[in-house]
């Protein structure tokens, strides 16, 4: 695979996907299946502000001296210079529980984006990952995965999206403060864009396509909200930068009129 096999709008995150590449055919050998672009460039929104999500499936379960191997490059890949080298995220997975859903949350070895590490995680492995892999998933090698695995069950979609809505703003406290982060307090609003689009299409959006739709379905009195949003994703992460007056509790009562609307709407 050449980089500009890789459908990615950017050159030099192609030549970084095809040095994985080789880096994963050198470790894993005849234990590499295949390797998968999934996330929002999957779904055809990636940009300068994403994460790029990958997910390679193993024939067989890693072994030992793959792991080390796996492990040692994870540990340097970050340190180098170059913008995608810190901002990507996946998971190594058997290619049998890949194939499944009957395998949905079971833990593979994942790497953090921009984290020096390996955990056992399900990070991966979760209805919207797979449903975005399998219905939109950009190969790098190995076969499509629309030929292995199977379909995403809408139900399956509906269920985890109904068991994120409740809990969205305390499990989003664990790791940032909406309060102090106006990063997070987008993060919050389009994270309830996307949930709603699944509650009611059974399908996954990417951030910039939620925002969009919710601004289009959901009360007109939101629009002020989801459009500094929408105009602010561009900033980026910033610690320095906080929200202002009165937007984090604004936030905060678009996800509890989320739940309401689910509710009124029969998708909750």
């Amino acid at each position: 695979m050449a980089a500009s096999d890789v459908i990615t709008p950017y050159a030099d995150l192609n030549e970084v996907l095809t040095e994985l590449l080789g880096y994963w055919r050198r470790i894993l050998g005849e234990n590499l299946a295949g390797a998968y672009v999934q996330g929002s460039f999957a779904l055809g929104a990636g940009d300068l502000h994403s994460d790029c999500d990958w997910l390679v499936t193993t024939n067989e379960a890693l072994t030992e001296p793959q792991i080390a191997q796996l492990r040692e490059l994870h540990d340097e890949i970050p340190t180098r210079e170059g913008r995608w080298w810190q901002d990507l995220e996946g998971s190594y997975g058997p290619v049998e529980e890949v194939a499944s859903v009957d395998h949905l949350g079971g833990k593979w070895l994942f790497n953090d984006h921009g984290h020096r590490t390996l955990e056992w995680d399900d990070h991966c492995n979760r209805a919207y990952t797979r449903w975005i892999l399998r219905e939109h998933g950009i190969t790098l090698a190995g076969p499509t995965p629309r030929s292995f695995m199977s379909t995403v069950p809408a139900d399956l979609l509906r269920r985890e999206a109904a068991a994120s809505l409740p809990t969205l703003v305390d499990d989003l406290s664990t790791w940032v403060d909406i309060d102090a982060l106006a990063w997070g307090q987008r993060y919050a609003v389009v994270t309830t864009c996307r949930v709603l689009y699944t509650l009611k299409t059974a399908e996954v959006a990417s951030k910039s396509g939620a925002l969009e739709w919710a601004l289009r379905t959901l009360d007109p009195s939101w629009r002020p909200l989801l459009g500094q949003v929408r105009d602010e994703r561009g900033l980026g992460w910033d610690p320095s930068h906080p929200p202002r007056p009165g937007e984090a509790d604004a936030a905060r009562g678009f996800v509890a009129d989320a739940l309401t609307w689910a509710a009124q709407t029969g998708v909750l």
